[in-house]
């Protein structure tokens, strides 16, 4: 049962086409093509072999894998989802062992894209029409007519097909992992996030690359020189920063991408941004991300092999939806800077007001944001603790005081202590300032700095135990976040001198907080709080306290 009829003339006549179709291999570092040849002949994988061993096809050679029976494809074939062909046989181990193989390759295993070629030397068993209509295969041959030139062309023709089926698969692929990327990247709020997510979607892009950065340049304000007017916000020499990279760029993120770079990718980079285009080499790539608002960032893919046309066109799509998550991103970006802005011009107006207490809301600051996040890493409070809360309470925290601006410098500033008239006028602050705030933060709209600085500033006074103001608020009936600033506030406030009292002993401060525990004080926040303290080295050798339990 010979693969080649002996008798035919064009058995192994090759001279003319070797010439131009058929080229020696040889050639290192080329993805060759897979075949699988299926058959319980092992002369036809011999002859297989001889007939296409030096065989090149768009400049890959074969590569050949052997089964001797359809049992032992069907567990060589899920090893390698990259095959291209299949010549496989029909009568093996049973009459329909071929076919059976077929209906398992294409329904259970669900490949698609390998091109499967039927080889019978008894087809009357299995009719070629019957069989071309009842399973997914691409040729039928019977081999007694399957000469060296036959086989060569079918192979070619499965090759190339394979070819043309893979590069639209893989351009859907490609595709649908751009919209998920892209609705991934929309998603990101932070720079940071924004710029690591896009390196992370392009390795998936474009596998084997030996790095990737994204970098952009310096915004004045950041740090940059006044530039000035009717010129460039930017330069690309000195102020083009790297905002994250992987790979071989993984520890660049920010130095001057000028430093991290090869020169002819440096060059490309400032052709890039000077012509607002992509540029493309062998071995790198540069995506331009433009902005509206912003100066524009680049992408730059590293230590790659050749790009395909069908990688140029979804790097293209790709940069395109970048850059307008890139664009949004910077103008998020300049939302959150403008409402910390006015976070920190607010805080400066209690500065005005109460000088002494202006470096006090920076420590507040400090303190009420690593309880958050000890909370968090605790996992208690879950239900109103996420990444959000802890980003926000500590600049909010700075406007927890900032209702003493419609207190009178002369109860403010009073040098001694307040008369029950005046101490009624001081506790007006926390309710002025949860007004003020709280109108404000209607016009932001969403979960934002302002709207969570008037919870603090009207809660902050507020006891465990219901003895607070202004309202008189109980255990969880005071927002957590009020109930947090109150134990960072209160700590700071003593350890530090005020124009009514001096500075308290650190011991004496420490007393009062563990004392207050459940009167004044949240316990579960006055053990996060102290947890905090001693891993700052602040609490004396042996003081912290077992947890207590106030309740879930």
């Amino acid at each position: 049962m010979a693969i080649l009829d002996q008798d035919n003339s064009d058995e192994f006549i090759f001279a003319a086409e070797q010439e131009g179709d058929l080229i020696s291999a040889g050639e290192d570092n080329v993805q060759p093509w897979k075949i699988l040849i299926v058959d319980d002949d092992q002369e036809v994988h011999a002859i297989t072999h001889v007939v296409l061993g030096d065989v090149m096809f768009e400049n890959r050679p074969l590569v050949f894998l052997s089964a001797h029976s359809g049992a032992e494809a069907h567990d060589v074939i899920p090893r390698h989802p990259d095959l291209a062909v299949i010549l496989l046989d029909v009568v093996m181990e049973t009459d329909d062992a071929g076919l059976r193989l077929v209906h398992y390759i294409r329904n259970e295993l669900g490949n698609r894209q390998v091109r499967i070629i039927l080889r019978t030397g008894q087809p009357g068993q299995a009719p070629e029409r019957q069989v071309i209509v009842a399973y997914d295969i691409n040729d039928y041959k019977a081999k007694s007519e399957l000469t060296a030139q036959k086989l060569f062309t079918a192979t070619v023709a499965a090759l190339r097909s394979y070819q043309h089926i893979a590069t639209i698969d893989r351009g859907r692929k490609g595709l649908e992992k751009i919209l998920h990327s892209s609705t991934s990247l929309f998603e990101q709020q932070s720079l940071v996030e924004f710029t690591e997510g896009v390196l992370r979607q392009l390795s998936g892009l474009i596998h084997s690359t030996h790095g990737s950065l994204l970098c952009a340049p310096k915004q004045e304000g950041d740090g940059a020189d006044a530039v000035p007017a009717g010129e460039t916000a930017w330069r690309i020499d000195e102020t083009m920063m790297v905002l994250a990279g992987s790979g071989a760029f993984a520890e660049s993120t920010g130095r001057r991408a000028q430093d991290c770079v090869s020169p002819l990718a440096w060059l490309d980079i400032q052709r890039a941004l000077l012509g607002q285009y992509n540029v493309y080499h062998d071995h790198h790539c540069v995506l331009v991300l433009p902005s509206r608002n912003q100066a524009p960032g680049v992408v730059l893919i590293q230590g790659y092999g050749l790009l395909s046309e069908i990688d140029h066109q979804l790097l293209e799509i790709f940069s395109s939806r970048v850059a307008v998550a890139f664009d949004n991103t910077l103008l998020y970006e300049q939302l959150l800077n403008s409402q910390r802005a006015i976070v920190y011009a607010l805080g400066k107006l209690g500065e005005y007001k109460d000088e002494v207490t202006g470096d006090h809301v920076r420590r507040i600051e400090r303190w009420s944001t690593l309880i958050a996040h000890e909370l968090q890493r605790r996992g208690q409070f879950s239900s109103i603790i996420d990444e959000i809360f802890c980003e926000q309470i500590g600049l909010a925290s700075i406007l927890h005081d900032v209702g003493k601006v419609a207190i009178p410098d002369s109860v403010l500033r009073k040098p001694g202590k307040l008369d029950a008239e005046e101490w009624k006028v001081m506790r007006t602050h926390a309710e002025i300032g949860g007004m003020i705030l709280r109108e404000t933060a209607k016009m932001v709209g969403g979960r934002n700095y302002i709207g969570l600085a008037s919870e603090i500033a009207e809660s902050h006074h507020e006891k465990f135990d219901g003895s607070g103001y202004p309202r008189g608020l109980s255990k969880d009936q005071i927002p957590l976040s009020g109930r947090i600033v109150a134990v960072a506030d209160v700590y700071d406030a003593l350890i530090h001198r005020r124009p009514y009292k001096d500075a308290w002993e650190l011991a004496q401060t420490l007393n009062l907080i563990r004392d207050e525990s459940g009167r004044h004080f949240d316990p579960r926040v006055v053990d996060v709080f102290f947890s905090v303290l001693d891993a700052q080295g602040l609490l004396p050798p042996g003081y912290l306290n077992p947890a207590q339990d106030g309740g879930a």
